[in-house]
């Protein structure tokens, strides 16, 4: 089969576009996929630039999101059967070979099966952004109906969909964005307002859009100097919810005195460690996103779609900054 591989840690041009042995089952409960199409995420440059979290495994086979059709089971397989179509985020960080690649072996328990309403490209995008942001949103910040939300970077791959994820909840939401064009692309996703973080003070747009005190919930996607200067954004007592380590030399006296909840998100520490529990609850929220995408509530918008080939082409895109929504690589 096709696949790339991550021979060094480096720039781009360490994958390599070549052929491997497909890969075969080994657990009972496995299944064999044939895929159409894998997400590029920024993890995945960041694990090519420094190295995969298994720096003596190499060479390695990143992205961590997939989708494509099923061509073998094992035995103790209940779930799914072979012609059936699913979406996964699994592998892709170092260990088990991720989905770069013509063909990819996942535990079933880790699938959901691929929303109807959804091309193979679209769900293949979709994973690891719908896990990052609902469990910043609905696990660690505990949304409920009728809360404002602040979601930084709202146009970007998580920002877009915790956007569609905060208003199916029943929130208004409000986001920062770069321009006008990505203004218009989020309001298109119904968030009420959004704020050109380069020319306005981000607390001060937020208490005036809600009111005075803040948004109940605020997620950071971006880390940062944008980390503590959600502090003054959040109403007392509210949260704020980050997918980056703070910075050591963070003032945490805003945050103390407004008794802000601060909550940390990475979703692929239950692949990394191994909670299978953790990683049954994302598959969880994969099938409970499917049920929205084919509502018609939820959707992916993809910036590029790039055939397989040009996987270091598109960690070159992602790598230059200000893509809307998703890259995607296509086997076909």
């Amino acid at each position: 089969m096709k696949a790339i591989l991550m021979t060094a840690p480096g720039g781009p041009d360490v994958l390599q576009y070549t052929d491997i042995p497909v890969p075969s089952l080994s657990g009972a409960h496995d299944m064999l996929v044939r895929l159409k199409a894998a997400g590029v995420n920024p993890v995945d440059t960041k694990l090519r630039g420094k190295g995969t979290y298994y720096p003596g495994q190499m060479p390695a086979i990143l992205g961590c999101d997939g989708a494509g059709m099923i061509e073998a089971v094992g035995p103790a397989v209940s779930r799914f059967k072979p012609g059936d179509a699913v979406y996964f985020c699994n592998g892709g960080i170092g260990g088990h070979p991720g989905n770069y690649a013509e063909y990819a072996v996942v535990d079933e328990a880790w699938a959901a099966a691929k929303p109807a309403a959804l091309s193979f490209a679209e769900a293949a995008a979709a994973p690891l952004v719908l896990i990052t942001a609902w469990e910043a949103l609905h696990d660690r910040a505990r949304m409920q109906a009728g809360q404002t939300v602040l979601v930084h970077a709202g146009a970007g791959g998580v920002g877009h969909v915790a956007i569609q994820l905060a208003c199916a909840a029943g929130c208004q939401v409000i986001t920062t964005v770069s321009s006008g064009i990505k203004a218009q692309f989020v309001r298109e996703l119904a968030a009420v307002s959004a704020i050109d973080y380069r020319s306005e003070d981000l607390a001060e747009a937020v208490r005036a859009w809600s009111g005075g005190d803040g948004v109940d919930i605020a997620f950071d996607t971006v880390g940062g100097a944008v980390f503590e200067q959600s502090f003054a954004a959040v109403r007392p007592y509210g949260d704020l919810v980050t997918l980056l380590q703070p910075d050591a030399g963070v003032n945490w006296k805003l945050a103390r005195m407004r008794n802000l909840r601060i909550s940390l998100e990475l979703m692929l520490s239950p692949m990394y460690y191994g909670w299978d529990a953790a990683q049954a609850h994302q598959a969880d929220i994969l099938r409970q996103c499917a049920a929205l995408f084919d509502a018609g509530k939820l959707r992916i918008h993809l910036s590029h779609v790039l055939p397989l080939s040009q996987a270091a082409e598109a960690h070159r895109l992602l790598e230059q900054g200000g893509t809307q929504g998703k890259i995607v690589l296509t086997m076909e």
